[in-house]
């Protein structure tokens, strides 16, 4: 029983002290449009976007690029301006992380979750955003 109990704990000690590796995302896949959906705070709490006046558009190359907020018009085009964040892709032992850099700050949000449809991004306060690809709206 002594036997037994020594090795569960040596085991657990083990399997904690492992280095966690950083996901492998398609990085390619963040490239685009992407609308928020959802932001879940540190406690919990949601917030739901039923409708966006911004949307984010991504793009990266190697591992720089940037991030740019469009405006969506009712004939499927974007509305652009020139400001834009420049942005670097980190991978590090606990994850990958989007580095943010504007003339007035300097930020990181950790890529939770990138597939074709979604994208989650945490930050440093625990703050979770939620995206989806968005479906252009048009008027006939």
């Amino acid at each position: 029983m002594k036997n037994t109990f020594f090795a569960l704990i040596t085991a657990f000690v083990l399997l904690s002290c492992q280095d966690k590796k950083a996901e492998n995302f398609n990085l390619d896949l963040l490239n685009g449009y992407w609308e928020i959906e959802e932001v879940t705070l540190a406690d919990g709490s949601k917030k739901e976007y039923k409708m966006n006046e911004n949307i984010d558009f991504f793009e990266i190359k190697s591992d720089s690029g940037f991030r740019k907020k469009v405006t969506p018009q009712f004939d499927g085009t974007y509305l652009v301006n020139d400001a834009d964040e420049k942005i670097k892709i980190e991978k590090l032992a606990d994850g990958t992380y989007i580095s943010y850099k504007t003339a007035y700050a300097t930020w990181k949000e950790k890529i939770v979750t990138l597939s074709e449809a979604q994208l989650i991004l945490e930050n440093k306060q625990q703050i979770k955003y939620q995206y989806k690809k968005p479906i252009p709206f048009t008027i006939k």
